[in-house]
């Protein structure tokens, strides 16, 4: 498949931006951007690349080893090759892997399971069991050797057990609590922080001073042996018992798993414990788990890609940023009238939480990080509801990224709809107060039994969901997720669900309910369902002059002039367009002639036993019956509740037929 004009401009650019990312990264330890969004752009080149394979280039980030010496450090040349891991995200890239691992190996392997330590790699060289070279990975064939800094860490003996010849792999790092002393002295002195402890690490290995790593809490776990003048070990767990029995240090937190289950449970379990007060204990920086095939034998039958071995794999915790693209701003009214800018965002998952729209502040954030709509930005999630824009990538800006301002007036505020700006605040506001609970009850009578029907979404819960700048308009409600619903007080797994489900549900709504839930003034059931009947379509509705509206029966010029109206607005023409990307709207069926109730009028009292109001009119309707407020002469009959009251008594005067809730439904049957 040839990669169109778009993918082909896109990949160039995430090529070029990966690449000074790396670099700053990898050798000036200097990084310009998270961790977690490197990965986002990176997945995206390589999605890219998986996709059209004509976008490959030999000196892609995803195709090589990233990294190189730096020039005041002498070189080292591996004598065995390094690598880096490929990373997973999902348990579907976990599940792939497996796959993989299994259809080549020819065997149901089993995994030694690691913490991934974020730290620097370092290759330890030792020749009849006495240190003599450490180097940096570096391009994966030339590292730099910093074997005078190493040499001040204390776990890193000098000499092994044994004096035997041994090249090992692992991890040294900064301490977590010394990263936070670290920064703060530098900070005291007016010196550029550390971005984090990997890299403060890389900058403390990197010196030609020796005594400015023996000052610095630093730290290093060994896992892996490249080569030995004894047995190789025949297991990994076995690799790791190994470099513990030469005197070399290993993180304790591994263990086998016999199956993915155990895979996964080890991830969960840290996962968990490193978003409670098992990170303040460990201290070290860990970003997820390594899983490696057990066996060595597999792990040699398996071998290696250009850059990375095919018996193991990273598997990530969820991000706390990633990238995303704003796809439009709306506003949200608060309950005293301020409007909050949001941007609607392409869905992503996020700290565990899939998102589709960002606080955006106010007019001065937008404009302070040149947010627009179209552009590709760091998303990042720090404890609200919803998460907030860090940074915009600019480099990714497409030609049609267009700025967004602050409106005058909006739909969302109460009299004229206008918006001023509050006096010597970044914040705006509606001029006419009262706003929030407008909005609030428009979309209460949205939700509710005689338009969408979405269970669940009550006074309260509506309300709440306002408060969190989670729903503001009609369409909100489509976008919100189980994850955000999760974070609200109250909210537990099966209510949450539950919601979820009916919000589903309601996607699928008849063009009658959807136009009582539009909430145009004087268009009630009973119009509604007319007005559906005789379009047929939103389409054909919207494009309907006020004269062919007031001369339909049953409508008439005020009701015409108010529909002509509502869809001649500029805001519900918008919020139409948006809420048509989540809808299927269905058409209400015909009347045949021979229909149960046609041409007769009902009238419903009282409170039926299982049927509510709106939904005993709706099936008068659907049986070719109309519905009426107040009996009269020509009401064919009556359909009484408990506590039917003034209706029942002028049915009996006049002598009208009056039914049960079981007797309508013997006559809708015909």
């Amino acid at each position: 498949m040839t990669a169109p004009k778009k993918a082909r401009e896109r990949a160039e650019k995430l090529h070029s931006l990966l690449a000074h990312h790396a670099h700053r990264y990898y050798t000036l330890d200097a990084p310009e951007i998270s961790d977690d969004a490197y990965d986002a752009l990176y997945r995206e080149l390589r999605f890219l690349e998986e996709q059209y394979p004509e976008l490959k280039k030999s000196d892609s980030v995803t195709q090589r080893v990233v990294g190189e010496a730096v020039e005041s450090l002498k070189k080292v040349r591996h004598k065995v090759p390094q690598w880096s891991f490929n990373d997973a995200f999902s348990e579907e890239e976990v599940h792939a892997f497996h796959e993989r691992v299994r259809k080549v190996s020819g065997a149901i392997p089993t995994y030694d399971l690691e913490l991934k330590i974020d730290g620097l790699k370092i290759v330890f060289t030792y020749e009849k069991g006495r240190l003599v070279c450490a180097a940096t990975r570096g391009d994966g064939e030339v590292g730099e050797d910093v074997t005078h800094n190493i040499r001040t860490i204390s776990e890193i003996p000098e000499k092994l057990t044994r004096p035997i010849d041994v090249i090992a792999e692992g991890e040294v790092y900064l301490t977590r609590s010394g990263f936070k002393k670290l920064n703060s002295l530098r900070e005291k002195e007016g010196e550029p922080l550390f971005a984090n402890p990997r890299n403060a690490a890389a900058g403390s290995i990197r010196q030609l001073d020796p005594g400015v790593a023996a000052s610095r809490p630093l730290g290093a776990f060994l896992y892996d042996v490249a080569r030995t003048s004894e047995s190789l070990p025949e297991t990994q767990s076995e690799e790791l018992a190994y470099l513990t029995g030469l005197g070399l240090p290993v993180n304790p937190e591994h263990r086998h798993a016999d199956s993915l289950d155990d895979v996964f449970a080890f991830w969960q379990k840290w996962k968990d414990a490193w978003k409670g007060s098992v990170r303040e204990k460990v201290d070290y920086q860990i970003d997820g788990i390594v899983l490696k095939v057990e066996s060595r034998r597999e792990q040699e039958t398996l071998g290696y890609t250009g850059k990375a071995p095919r018996f193991a794999l990273a598997y990530k915790f969820p991000p706390e940023q990633v990238k995303t693209i704003v796809e439009s701003i709306t506003l949200q009214v608060g309950r005293t009238g301020r409007l909050t800018p949001v941007a609607h965002l392409q869905p992503v998952s996020v700290a565990g939480s899939t998102v589709a729209r960002a606080t955006l502040h106010n007019e001065d954030f937008i404009k302070g990080k040149d947010i627009r709509i179209g552009d590709t930005v760091i998303l990042q999630k720090a404890g609200d509801v919803i998460p907030e824009v860090v940074s915009v990538i600019r480099e990714l800006r497409p030609k049609g990224a267009k700025e967004w301002k602050f409106p005058t007036h909006s739909g969302l505020c109460g009299g004229d709809g206008r918006i001023e700006r509050v006096p010597g605040e970044a914040a705006h506001q509606c001029v006419t107060a009262g706003s929030f609970e407008i909005q609030a009850r428009k979309l209460i009578h949205f939700a509710g039994k005689s338009a969408l029907d979405i269970t669940g979404m009550g006074r309260e819960t509506v309300r709440l969901l306002m408060e969190q700048n989670l729903i503001s308009d009609f369409d909100n409600i489509f976008e919100l997720t189980k994850d955000e619903l999760l974070a609200l007080e109250g909210f537990e797994e099966t209510k949450a669900a539950k919601l979820i489900k009916a919000i589903l549900a309601a996607r699928k709504v008849p063009f009658d309910r959807l136009l009582i839930g539009l909430g145009i003034p004087h268009v009630g059931e009973e119009n509604a369902y007319l007005l559906a009947m005789r379009f047929g379509t939103l389409a054909r509705l919207r494009g309907a002059s006020e004269e062919t509206l007031s001369h339909i029966e049953g409508i008439g010029p005020i009701i015409g002039k108010s529909v002509a109206d509502w869809f001649k607005d500029t805001d519900n023409r918008a919020l139409l367009a948006r809420l048509q990307k989540h809808l299927r709207i269905a058409k209400v069926p015909r009347v045949w002639q021979g229909a149960p109730l046609a041409g007769q009028t009902v009238v419903i009292t009282g409170t039926l036993p299982t049927l509510s109001r709106e939904e005993a009119e709706a099936r008068v309707r659907r049986a070719g019956g109309k519905t009426a407020s107040s009996v009269s002469a020509k009401t064919s009959f009556v359909v009484a509740g408990e506590a039917a009251g003034s209706k029942l008594a002028k049915a009996e005067q006049l002598g009208i037929t009056v039914v049960d809730e079981a007797g309508l439904l013997d006559k809708l049957k015909g």
